[in-house]
């Protein structure tokens, strides 16, 4: 008698269990699909051609914002108060930068390499010009050549996982530098380097982003004036290093 209420106990139990985690997993779905829906309503079809990447997709006008010059490069022009951040605290929280973005699978490797020149002002505090993983507004990675709060220029690097965090990594007295974005699936990276033969890694992180994904380039002007950044020998390859810590 013990032993089948035990039993009994045990099985419904687990019929709750499974109720539970199918409940969760709805949940989960429904959670997903209303993030696509909000993706497909934010993103915007476009066409420019940089290196070797066709940009079919941009956020916040940022098709009006690019201008191609005469020797291949790309001008990406930003006006005051644009920015991609969600504040901790919800006080600066900002996701009005144009950005172009190109559709790549997560479940394939990829690189993203530019050379970038951004705009540095006196007055141009946090001007930067970026690289971009972006799934939506509360899921991205930036990598960013950044003027500080003192005047200095860095590598910058933002991971936003509902909220962002912000972190300051080398400052390189070089007007401009090469950024480097590159995934195995399971690991994803950000470089730079000066001469796009010694890389320098700055951040190293799970590959945690869903199957589709985008890649992107932006100049950003979070405060005063305006930036144009410039974007040079901008390639995406669908490779990785193969020495995560090298960059090589």
């Amino acid at each position: 008698m013990k032993s089948n209420t035990i039993c009994q106990v045990i099985l419904a139990g687990s019929i709750i269990l499974a109720s539970c985690q199918s409940n969760n997993s709805a949940k989960q779905d429904e959670s997903q699909q209303t993030m696509n829906e909000t993706v497909m309503n934010r993103v915007t079809d476009c066409k420019i051609s940089a290196g070797n990447i066709t940009f079919t997709n941009a956020i916040n006008g940022a098709e009006n914002c690019v201008k191609l010059l005469d020797d291949g490069a790309l001008e990406f022009h930003c006006a005051e108060g644009l920015d991609f951040f969600s504040d901790p605290n919800g006080k600066l929280s900002n996701t009005t930068l144009p950005i172009l973005l190109v559709p790549v699978e997560n479940t394939k490797p990829f690189t993203l390499i530019a050379k970038v020149t951004p705009e540095f002002t006196t007055e141009g505090l946090y001007n930067a010009a970026d690289l971009f993983v972006y799934s939506c507004d509360s899921l991205w990675q930036k990598l960013a050549f950044e003027q500080d709060e003192y005047g200095n220029h860095r590598i910058v690097t933002v991971r936003t996982q509902g909220t962002s965090d912000d972190n300051n990594h080398d400052k390189l007295d070089v007007s401009s530098v090469y950024l480097k974005i590159s995934s195995d699936t399971k690991t994803i990276a950000s470089y730079y380097s000066i001469d796009k033969k010694r890389w320098n890694m700055v951040r190293l992180y799970k590959n945690c982003y869903p199957k589709n994904i985008y890649l992107g380039i932006s100049s950003q002007c979070p405060q005063k004036g305006s930036c144009t950044s410039r974007f040079e020998e901008i390639s995406l390859s669908h490779d990785n290093v193969s020495d995560f810590r090298l960059g090589e």
